[in-house]
This record gives C-alpha cells, structure tokens and sequence, in this order.
C-alpha cells in the first residue's frame, strides 16, 4: 500500500532497477511487505525550480508508517546517489491516507 512517485527533469538510463531499489527503500522505512509497494517514475519532465537544473519531486502515500523527519533524509540520499540530484533540489510530500480511502483487490483496507 506504500506508494512512491518519482518526478524528475533528470533522465534515467535504467529505470526497472531504479524502481525496484526505491520500492525496497521505501518498504524498510515503512516497515511494509515490499509485495505492496507501489513505484512509478517520470523521468525526462519539464520542471523549473529556479533554474533549469536537474531536480526531482517525490511523492509517498501510505496507510500510517509515515515519519517524515525520519524518512527525508535516507530518501535524498538515495536519489543523490543513483540520480545525482542533490538534497536542495529534491522536494518530499508525504501523505498519511486514511485506510477507507485506499483500495485494492476491490475493497478499502478500512
């Protein structure tokens, strides 16, 4: 139920891997079952965050197991790390959502 959503201006050679990484990253923060992680990526993007630099805007959604203050860091650092894009380029939302607004195999978890 976790889900993240990559945006970034960079481009991404080998996107499957990449995928797979965050979705194993995101499930030790959030001490999820990865089987539930959802990932997506949009690479290549037009976006503007004052100048034409690369830079990248995460999104995380979850059932409860969100610590924001906890979880910024390790993320940065893993997108600078495979993506080069540094911390003060990178913005996070995290949404705590509410087990009746989330679905899956046809039925709210709540």
């Amino acid at each position: 139920m976790p889900y993240i959503n990559v945006s970034t201006s960079a481009k991404v050679n080998n996107k499957d891997k990449l995928l797979e990484e965050i979705s194993i990253l995101i499930s030790s923060l959030t001490k999820k079952s990865r089987r539930f992680v959802m990932a997506k990526i949009d690479d290549n993007c037009q976006m503007y965050f004052n100048d034409d630099k690369p830079s990248c805007f995460l999104e995380i959604k979850s059932i409860g197991s969100i610590s924001p203050s906890e979880m910024a860091k390790p993320i940065s650092d893993f997108i600078y790390q495979k993506m080069g894009i540094p911390a003060d380029r990178i913005y996070i939302s995290f949404e705590d959502v509410p087990a009746s607004l989330w679905a899956w195999n046809g039925r709210t978890f709540g």
